[in-house]
């Protein structure tokens, strides 16, 4: 997951704006309490996405993937008044955690979290997006982009992580080919011949893949 150099690396957080307290708590706590903490945002990465939020001022977002609810809450800051968040993860373990974060940071009144299978979960939901976050199971990225591609407006956005998967979408960098790279393989090669969209692809942290809905 690591594709800069380390004094590089730091360079760009050290000139990043800092990460929020109550992320660096979560951030601290995900580390010390949850498996596979690399599955975190954390602060390049969520700096960015608070960021792109911030720009577009969505009034309506969607998250594939809640985790512990670090990249829900960047999402969030730039959230429109009455903005909603909606966030979908499969995993109730990390629920009374999740509802915490997002209650300390004041989002429990703009936080829709559904607990549940994503795939069967956003057929079911009638809003109109203008920004979509999608960071879940890698087999699943093709379908999950087919669900919400009619779900978001014109000129919203769709950004999805781990489009670089460690490096492994090259050759070079994986010893086989297997079924989560050839997901992210194909996903990736999709949206690129897809005339719908104009994407273009950052190496920041895993790789996001930035997708404008035409």
């Amino acid at each position: 997951m690591e594709f800069l150099d380390e004094e590089l690396q730091q360079y760009c957080d050290d000139h990043t704006s800092p990460e929020p307290e109550l992320l660096k708590k979560l951030n601290r706590e995900t580390h010390a309490k949850v498996m596979m903490p690399r599955m975190l945002s954390g602060h390049l990465q969520g700096r960015t996405l608070a960021m792109f939020s911030q720009m577009l001022r969505p009034q309506q977002i969607l998250e594939i993937g809640t985790y512990t609810g670090y990249s829900g809450i960047c999402l969030a800051e730039g959230l429109a008044e009455n903005g909603t968040l909606h966030t979908i993860d499969i995993n109730d373990e990390l629920e009374d955690m999740v509802r915490r974060y997002f209650q300390e940071a004041g989002l429990e009144n703009k936080v829709n979290y559904y607990l549940g299978n994503a795939l069967e979960i956003i057929p079911t939901l009638n809003q109109t997006f203008d920004l979509v976050f999608i960071d879940a199971d890698k087999i699943n990225y093709s379908h999950y982009f087919d669900l919400v591609i009619d779900k978001v407006r014109p000129g919203g956005f769709i950004i999805a992580d781990n489009v670089l998967w460690s490096g492994k979408v090259l050759e070079k960098f994986r010893k086989k080919l297997d079924k989560d790279t050839e997901a992210l393989l194909h996903f990736n090669q999709k949206v690129q011949d897809d005339e719908r969209v104009e994407n273009v692809l950052l190496p920041i942290r895993d790789g996001l893949l930035v997708i404008r809905k035409k």
